[in-house]
């Protein structure tokens, strides 16, 4: 459904008739062809695509496509989330201990004392521990 969505998007901007957009299609009806054999065959015909969808290549996965340039990782403090910080994926854990504890909104919860842990989770999640009363 997100292909869908997308290529709907995509139809109504910029994309309308390029390769690129009759690759994400020709995609999209190889993978409904498993759970809706008939209506994808019809389309892939009405496409002028060679017969039969079923005879064709499932569509090749690349996984250096879906790298993300940047991350966006929630802030706790105590379990609450308190910030976000948007950081290059390939951060180091320290740098971004180093950004959430510099966060204005985080030091409003240390109010000046240091935490006593910072939890992360790479990727995820990074949660600031305060001390005890």
């Amino acid at each position: 459904m997100e292909l869908t969505n997308a290529l709907g998007a995509a139809r109504d901007g910029s994309l309308a008739g390029t390769d690129a957009y009759a690759e994400a299609v020709d995609a999209l009806l190889l993978l409904l062809a498993p759970m809706a054999p008939h209506t994808a065959e019809e389309l892939w015909a009405r496409r002028g695509r060679p017969y039969s969808i079923h005879q064709q290549a499932w569509p090749a996965f690349d996984p250096a496509l879906i790298t993300a340039d940047m991350v966006e990782l929630p802030v706790q403090v105590d379990g609450k989330l308190r910030d976000r910080l948007v950081v290059a994926s390939g951060t180091a854990p320290e740098e971004i201990e180093r950004l959430a504890l510099a966060s204005e909104r985080v030091q409003a919860y240390l109010k000046g004392r240091a935490p006593r842990k910072v939890v992360q989770i790479p990727g995820r999640l990074v949660n600031v521990v305060t001390p005890g009363e």
